[in-house]
């Protein structure tokens, strides 16, 4: 398809390129040739009369008018896709559509489990992506790599829709036998404990509890780090260390593993889990069913 003499495919080409600073790493991507990919790319080049990358040594760097068409590109395929996809009815259980969504195992773990159980009656062909959660979860969602991005309001993409999903309460967990447990927890008891403690992503970010406990200026004592909280109930277990959980979770874990679950032993914010998507895809049905389904299960 031309608008005003530009193939629009070569737009997803010029997105690889420009995403990926190379002919050949761009071509793999788009499941094309080497030749056919740098033929794109001289398409582009005359089109809008720019080298739009530029070799630099042994790697290719893009031009600053590529630069800042990136960003319009983006948002142009992510419009192009909302329309593509919208239609005047969206039938799950014909779909055969693939969402893509960003959650952390907690949350996969207490709504998206759930929800996949009723969805594999409803709508059986439809296929989801579920995401852990990064750092990066956010720019996936500016640059329409992701359908749903599930995260608490700290963490949200400014610019672009939300949607409060659930309040949740932090709730202290350790060994059913562990004694600090079998009694009213003090505040000085639960700093003084050693503590299993989660960290998100590559960078190893702080999780939500963290990022209050630091704001209160409260220090607990971690002994051990991971990156999952289903990880956690594991390292309680014959231990007397404890761990801050969402009681949601806690619930589930306490179902399956020996681990008690109890208050925190000061005040502490409740955590407002959001639901947002991109901008341009505030008219796609099929999305908008997917949200309805995934609130419908967070209330359950």
């Amino acid at each position: 398809m031309n608008f005003r003499g530009l193939d629009l495919n070569l737009l997803v080409a010029l997105e690889a390129l420009l995403e990926e600073r190379s002919v050949s790493r761009a071509a793999v991507r788009l499941n094309l040739s080497q030749p056919a990919m740098s033929a794109a790319l001289a398409r582009l080049r005359s089109y809008f009369g720019d080298d739009i990358l530029l070799p630099h040594g042994k790697r290719m760097h893009a031009s600053a008018f590529a630069e800042g068409l990136l960003p319009q590109v983006r948002e142009c395929l992510q419009r192009l896709e909302s329309l593509i996809a919208t239609s005047p009815a969206f039938d799950p259980a014909q779909s055969q559509r693939t969402f893509r969504i960003v959650a952390s195992d907690y949350i996969t773990a207490a709504v998206l489990v759930p929800m996949v159980a009723r969805l594999a009656v409803s709508a059986p062909q439809l296929r989801l992506e579920i995401n852990a959660t990064t750092e990066q979860a956010a720019r996936l969602l500016d640059e329409g790599k992701v359908d749903l991005l599930v995260t608490p309001d700290l963490y949200c993409s400014p610019g672009h829709p939300t949607e409060l999903l659930f309040e949740e309460q932090h709730v202290v967990v350790g060994w059913t036998r562990n004694p600090l447990l079998r009694r009213k927890l003090s505040e000085a008891e639960f700093l003084a404990a050693g503590h299993v403690a989660v960290r998100i992503g590559a960078l190893r970010a702080l999780s939500y509890a963290d990022t209050q406990l630091e704001l209160q200026g409260r220090k607990r004592r971690v002994e051990i780090t991971v990156e999952s909280f289903t990880i956690v109930p594991w390292l309680l277990r014959g231990t007397q260390r404890l761990a801050l959980m969402h009681e949601r979770l806690a619930r589930i874990m306490a179902r399956e593993f020996p681990i008690a679950v109890a208050p925190m032993p000061f005040r502490f914010p409740v955590m407002r889990e959001m639901l947002q998507y991109h901008r341009a895809r505030g008219a796609d049905e099929g999305l908008a069913w997917l949200r309805r389904q995934i609130a419908a299960a967070a209330q359950t």
